[in-house]
């Protein structure tokens, strides 16, 4: 899930520019501690907060341990005209070596319940929580969620999905703050959920190009089915061996690199290009699952992406077929030199 980014000349408010302006960060930091009561911490690098291990530093970041802060956050980054981008576990995303200018939130707002036939969950829970509690209360249908690394709210944003299944399947109804501020609750089928899509992802991009473009997820509620909680589990464990079996959970990675083209595997094109253990620096193309980049041992975000375009270019050439990135490539790249790939 993420937010968008405005330029780091944005002013606050037609006064005096915001101390953002002039990478006065200590000063923000201090602003945001005082109007949101969450401390950030400086030049954090992202390779701590995603699964693939890379990117460098925010400016700031934030942790959100609750929807409310999550909305806090948000809206002071917007009111200050701050650039600012909203992730979760940091799954299904690569984070520039440059790190990420202005604001990184990163929601931990994990708040999860069970009411009747429905799990109500926030933002920052990991779907495959989400999957097994569903599973303690006998309810049917998020048990795909367990092989999704990311969070509730990044995978209502992509429309996430495995196994035959995707939370457009089980979503009932999202709660969103949006572009003006305010919260509300939408049903799901209003978020224009396709495949790995939804309309949440595209609202920036054809939003004012500034920060206050884009509505984000708060809290998503999952309608299931009763189901005995033995044969869930049961489920549950063949999606436990089948991930086992067939994709590198050993190394770190961002899970697919590729969406699935139709009728097709962007996996099973890549290995019948011959690439399954190509590599760039650190990081490889996984032996297991071609449709994986690895990180074994020191790659850095440019490693990854040439690897990702060598793939790309390779089984465009050989088959005509163009891979679209599942991946999100976010924050700084303007040291990334396309021209070495």
């Amino acid at each position: 899930m993420t937010g968008t980014r405005a330029g780091a000349g944005a002013r606050a408010g037609a006064g005096a520019a915001h101390p953002a302006a002039a990478g006065d960060w200590a000063a923000v930091a201090a602003e945001i501690a005082r109007s949101v009561g969450v401390r950030p911490r400086r030049d954090e690098p992202l390779s701590r907060h995603t699964t693939m291990r890379v990117g460098g530093p925010a400016d700031l970041l934030a942790v959100a341990h609750d929807a409310a802060q999550l909305a806090a956050l948000v809206r002071f980054a917007r009111a200050a005209g701050l650039p600012y981008v909203v992730i979760g576990r940091g799954s299904n995303l690569v984070v520039g070596d440059a790190g990420i200018r202005g604001l990184a939130i990163v929601s931990r707002a994990e708040s999860c319940r069970v009411e009747g036939n429905r799990v109500i969950a926030e933002a920052g829970v990991p779907l495959a929580r989400t999957a097994m509690l569903a599973q303690r209360a006998g309810l049917s249908g998020l048990e795909f969620g367990l092989a999704i690394p990311g969070t509730v709210g990044g995978a209502v944003w992509a429309n996430a999905g495995a196994h035959g299944s995707d939370i457009a399947a089980v979503l009932e109804s999202v709660r969103i703050l949006r572009v003006d501020g305010t919260v509300a609750d939408e049903p799901a089928g209003a978020i224009g959920l396709t495949y790995r899509d939804s309309r949440l992802k595209h609202a920036a991009e054809h939003g004012s190009g500034d920060s206050a473009a884009g509505e984000i997820v708060l809290e998503a509620t999952f309608g299931l089915m009763p189901a005995d909680p033995a044969a869930i589990e049961t489920r549950l464990d063949e999606i436990r061996r089948w991930r086992r079996e067939h994709q590198p959970l050993n190394l770190p990675s961002a899970g697919s690199i590729f969406r699935n083209p139709a009728a097709d595997s962007a996996g099973r094109l890549i290995d019948a290009a011959g690439l399954k253990g190509a590599r760039v620096g650190g990081a490889a193309i996984s032996e297991r699952h071609a449709n994986f980049i690895v990180n074994d041992g020191g790659a850095t975000a440019a490693d990854v992406r040439r690897l990702a375009e060598i793939a790309r270019a390779e089984v465009a050439r050989r088959f005509g077929v163009e891979l679209v990135y599942e991946v999100q490539f976010i924050g700084d790249w303007s040291d990334w030199g396309q021209e070495e790939r």
